[in-house]
């Protein structure tokens, strides 16, 4: 039983689809911006919002997905989650391009901050996760699932911090599923508790700050 509960809890919270969970809390729990001179992702028209979510998830985690698969049947890579070491460079590469693809089509098309910061900082602290884990990747084996928890608490942190508003139950929860995701992971044996630790608090760090920044610089 346990064992297909740390299976579950790897695909469920499987690192492409965290940035997602992280952009629906966003637009669809009840928040208030500090600044409300900023747009509210809340308050966004429901056509928007849908637009906007298939966008995001079209670019971090559908097509990486698809990538993943025909590198499998490729052979490049000898499993879907990416078990061996030395075959983590390419599909690292893949998540980068899609992070980077997607942050400079909203910062192309919606220039000046005309949509929510989160569809910036996000994909732009995905893409600096996923270059810090590349090279870090030389030496141990760090836990793309963590880095996908980490991700997630981090940017709801953010976001938190800059409402006067939101429902702070999301926070514990978020860290809760960090912890049953790091928990499968051992569990499973796939990581030793130095890459899956590593990974989450490389990855909270790396999106809160990038949000942080990003703030202040529009």
């Amino acid at each position: 039983m346990k064992a297909i509960l740390a299976h579950l809890f790897s695909w469920v919270f499987l690192p492409l689809f965290m940035p997602t969970y992280g952009i629906l809390l966003a637009m669809y729990i009840p928040s208030t911006p500090n600044d409300l001179s900023q747009v509210s992702m809340y308050l966004l028209l429901p056509e928007m919002k849908t637009r906007l979510f298939l966008l995001f998830f079209l670019f971090s985690a559908v097509a990486p997905g698809l990538s993943f698969l025909a590198l499998h049947q490729k052979k490049v890579i000898s499993t879907i989650d990416i078990e061996n070491q030395r075959e983590r460079n390419i599909p690292l590469l893949v998540m980068m391009a899609y992070s980077l693809v997607l942050f400079l089509l909203f910062f192309v098309k919606a220039p000046d901050a005309a949509l929510p910061i989160a569809f910036y900082a996000l994909p732009l602290s995905g893409f600096i996760v996923t270059s810090v884990f590349m090279g870090i990747n030389r030496w141990i084996k760090i836990s793309l699932h963590a880095g996908g928890a980490g991700i997630l608490v981090g940017f709801l942190f953010a976001f938190y911090l800059e409402q006067q508003s939101f429902a702070t139950w999301i926070l514990p929860v978020a860290i809760l599923a960090s912890g049953l995701t790091i928990s499968a992971r051992l569990y499973l044996n796939k990581h030793r508790p130095i890459e899956v630790y590593t990974g989450w608090t490389l990855a909270v760090l790396i999106t809160f700050f990038t949000h942080y920044f990003y703030s202040q610089c529009v």
